[in-house]
């Protein structure tokens, strides 16, 4: 008697590989100039899963500063894009932080290689783990 050889199905494809990594953010609507703090929750080549202090509508594009690590614990590089929302969520958790789906509309060539940079560090991690 043979058994059925495993199956197994990725539901859900995407273009570049996400990780997950929680940092600190900074955004600001593109008409107002004052930065709000935020959190970033994974991040991928294409876009980022954050966690807002104030509701944004889908279509809504917002400046972002991300502070990722570098190979040096203490440093911060700092990223300058635009993104839009791509799906949000209602508020979760006690602080009621409002989550969205975004993805980068214009970052310069130099923030992208520092993303990507950050990206194969993540990578390289995970295959050692």
């Amino acid at each position: 008697m043979s058994s059925a050889p495993e199956v197994r199905i990725d539901l859900e494809k995407r273009r570049h590989p996400r990780f997950s990594v929680a940092l600190p953010i900074e955004y600001w609507q593109i008409d107002k100039s004052k930065s709000r703090p935020g959190r970033m929750i994974d991040v991928s080549e294409g876009g980022l899963l954050l966690h807002l202090s104030e509701p944004m509508e889908i279509g809504q594009v917002f400046g972002l500063t991300l502070f990722i690590t570098s190979s040096h614990d203490l440093d911060a590089i700092e990223a300058l894009v635009q993104v839009q929302i791509v799906w949000k969520d209602t508020p979760v958790g006690k602080d009621g932080d409002y989550r969205v789906g975004v993805k980068f509309i214009d970052i310069s060539p130099e923030d992208m290689d520092k993303l990507k940079n950050f990206l194969n560090t993540l990578e390289f991690k995970t295959r050692q783990d």
